[in-house]
């Protein structure tokens, strides 16, 4: 990858990403200049994944232990030295959710975390899942700082943090998504909204780049439902991140939500959320 421009990092829940590409996605892809693209929920195959992006993609893909479901992919221009794909505990079934990579760009390692934490659902085994998950990556992330300055996990999260991250949030507060201990644990990763080091140090330390770049607004929501207005009314949640090491955060240079020009343009029910990094 050439450092004399910005990295452009891209991450999407591709909900199903043969279907996105039959209803656009390649178009977009080919229009970015992506140095590397991180994907979510691809229910699909390494080779589908190949067949769909060409040869001049290195793909680094773990699918999900139940076909079909989930899975997560890297893809980029240049080779990855190493990558890691376990989280937790053995006994843990991270499967298709969390895909770690090193790149070399500009003389220094960059990793790099596709990441897709469960829906959830609150009283139920679902939800007991993703706790389990959150926990596990709490634990990581203290380790992939230690492993690289430079390091990002980006991809569907699962959670909005705060409420200027849902439209709708009075009516959530009960829902997975939203749940109180659920915005507990980015309170740990970020650190809580009415914390003086609030995305600068705060908590673990990370930064939750959409949140630095947009400021104190509503949005940029990131997922709209694909039933009913939801997508025209812009009532939407943000719950895609790419949630950067202090070191990394310093280099943004932009942060974009590529938000659908109209409803029957979108080829996912997320957005594509593409940031550079001028490293």
């Amino acid at each position: 990858m050439p450092s004399a421009k910005p990295l452009r990092l891209a991450s999407v829940n591709v909900n199903g990403v043969r279907a996105s590409f039959r209803k656009g996605m390649g178009e977009w892809l080919a229009a970015r200049d992506v140095d590397i693209l991180a994907m979510q929920e691809v229910r699909a195959s390494i080779e589908d994944l190949q067949g769909l992006l060409g040869d001049d993609w290195d793909i680094l893909h773990d699918p999900a232990t139940a076909k079909g479901r989930a899975g997560v992919a890297i893809a980029s221009r240049n080779r990855a030295h190493i990558h890691r794909v376990e989280l937790g505990a053995p006994d843990f079934d991270s499967a298709g959710r969390w895909l770690e990579a090193d790149y070399e760009v500009g003389g220094r390692v960059l990793t790099v975390v596709s990441a897709y934490v469960h829906s959830g659902e609150d009283g139920t085994p679902k939800q007991v899942e993703k706790y389990r998950f959150l926990d596990a990556m709490e634990a990581r992330m203290p380790r992939l700082v230690e492993h690289a300055e430079l390091a990002v996990i980006v991809g569907d999260l699962n959670v909005g943090h705060r409420t200027l991250d849902i439209r709708n949030w009075k009516g959530n507060v009960k829902k997975a998504g939203f749940l109180p201990r659920e915005r507990e644990y980015f309170d740990r990763f970020v650190g809580a909204e009415d914390a003086p080091d609030y995305n600068a140090g705060a908590g673990l330390g990370w930064v939750d780049v959409g949140r630095r770049s947009a400021g104190e607004v509503d949005g940029p929501y990131t997922w709209w439902s694909m039933r009913g207005k939801a997508f025209d009314t812009d009532t939407g949640w943000r719950i895609d991140y790419h949630l950067a090491s202090p070191a990394l955060a310093a280099t943004v240079k932009t942060y974009t939500v590529d938000r659908a020009a109209a409803y029957d343009e979108r080829w996912s029910d997320h957005s594509p959320v593409v940031v550079d990094y001028a490293i």
